[in-house]
């Protein structure tokens, strides 16, 4: 892609823009941070000279590429030194149709969430997400099951029982 036409630019912004956002709202928790890095991988895949093999591949580089720079911005001095204000009024990130749903999944730990994005929302098999993580088959395979018993946890601790939900609990389980 060393020449980057309108046309091929506005496919990739719109193919990939909301999992890009997704993606780093589900490591960060922050809209704006998200919206940030969301634009800086965008950047960096319209202006590089990148040339995918497949349309899997450029997923997959994107998605990598967005993990990295989520891991990066955590890392920073600024987050190491800098207080959470849990009382701050945030705009919300596009959430799936799906946002009950969303809404537990965004409270579970991280690892646990990510894994369960990339699986349910995007489908990933368990061996691509584990090469995107950089963890082990069985490592994903772990936080996939743990998190979905989690998330049945919480579902049938908020609503009683698996009546209200049953659709969202049968396909968590």
């Amino acid at each position: 892609m060393p020449d980057m036409d309108n046309k091929n630019a506005e496919r990739l912004v719109q193919t990939y823009a909301d999992m890009i956002l997704r993606i780093c709202y589900m490591y960060l928790k922050h809209t704006q941070d998200a919206e940030d890095i969301c634009q800086d991988v965008l950047v960096k895949l319209l202006s590089g000279n990148l040339s995918f093999e497949t349309e899997e591949h450029e997923k997959a580089w994107i998605i990598r590429t967005t993990i990295n720079a989520c891991k990066d911005h955590l890392r920073s001095n600024f987050w190491t030194h800098a207080i959470d204000l849990d009382n701050a009024n945030e705009i919300e990130a596009p959430k799936e149709p799906d946002s009950e749903l969303m809404e537990y999944v965004l409270r579970l730990p991280k690892n646990y969430r990510i894994s369960i994005y990339l699986h349910y929302y995007e489908g990933y098999p368990v061996y691509e997400i584990a090469s995107l993580l950089g963890r082990s088959e069985n490592t994903v395979s772990a936080y996939l099951s743990r998190g979905r018993k989690r998330l049945k946890s919480m579902i049938e601790k908020d609503t009683g029982s698996n009546k209200d939900l049953k659709g969202v609990i049968r396909y968590v389980e």
